[in-house]
């Protein structure tokens, strides 16, 4: 991995086992695994969705897509999003759970609690 510094191909999929793979490898190299208990990636996930937060706080409302952002805000909420996921999946690779799995399991669990009543209503979120 540490040869592997290049900014991966846009259209290849990423796994939430290939980040965490190469999350863990990313801390083991640097001594720093020995730093990741639960609550401190818990407390350091806290703090990047604060980050990640500030970016929209003044904003108001935003469109879809972004439209009227800059490449640079673009690249900062990214860069915000990315830390953000990087520490949930390190979250749930030190507590021993498969995140993907439990996503995958929380939908279908949305899906019998939430059903749908009316195909043709729209959702709020459309």
């Amino acid at each position: 991995m540490e040869n592997s510094y290049e900014i991966p191909n846009k259209s290849k999929d990423v796994s939430l086992k290939e980040l965490r793979d190469r999350l863990a490898e990313f801390a083991e190299l640097r001594g720093w695994e020995k730093y990741h208990s639960p609550r401190n990636l818990l407390l350091a996930l806290v703090g990047e969705v604060g980050e990640l937060s500030e970016i929209f706080q003044w904003k108001g409302e935003v469109a879809k897509g972004l439209p009227n952002w800059t490449a640079d805000d673009k690249e900062h909420l990214e860069e915000e999003l990315s830390d953000v996921l990087l520490y949930l999946v390190q979250l749930a690779d030190v507590c021993g759970l498969d995140l993907g799995q439990a996503a995958l399991t929380k939908i279908i669990k949305n899906a019998r609690k939430y059903p749908i009543v009316n195909q043709k209503t729209k959702s709020t979120y459309n």
